[in-house]
């Protein structure tokens, strides 16, 4: 089993304006590029789980979330970074919805998790309410200072 990072986007890997997809508007919050190569040589997957009700509320469509994903995607990779995956829930409501534990559940079942050894960042209760229905090990709200972060990231049994 691996251990995993999850990572909410909005207020976490970028700063939350609301209803962030244009590339201009996202701004990378400072440390999350160093704080990620850091768990990837830890062993960790880096997988981001976020909700995006605003392609339900018409702020924005799934295509213009794809582009702003490969964008996001592609940015960690000029920084040295692979994001392993990206599951978003794009509804008001269902169980991929945080607090709800889908996402996370469906990280676990595609990269076989070991989700009690695994780290949860978000920057909202339910974000960490997701993670601890779904039986992350740690759970941790995001105050804006990842080198705060860096001891619990721990390297592989």
């Amino acid at each position: 089993m691996r251990r995993a990072l999850f990572l909410d986007r909005d207020g976490t890997i970028n700063v939350d304006y609301g209803y962030v997809f244009e590339p201009e508007k996202f701004v990378f919050i400072d440390g999350v590029f160093e704080f990620c190569r850091e768990a990837r040589k830890k062993g960790y997957l880096i997988i981001v789980v976020t909700n995006q009700s605003g392609i339900e509320r018409g702020y924005f469509s799934e295509r213009d979330f794809d582009a702003i994903t490969r964008h996001m995607v592609a940015k960690f990779a000029e920084n040295g970074v692979a994001i392993d995956d990206v599951f978003y829930c794009p509804s008001l409501s269902g169980e991929d919805r945080k607090p709800k534990a889908g996402m996370f559940l469906k990280a676990q079942a595609k990269w076989n998790i070991d989700m009690a050894n695994s780290l949860n960042i978000g920057d909202k209760e339910r974000d960490l309410e997701a993670g601890r229905a779904a039986g992350v090990g740690v759970n941790i709200l995001f105050k804006g200072d990842y080198g705060a972060l860096m001891p619990y990231l721990h390297d592989a049994n």
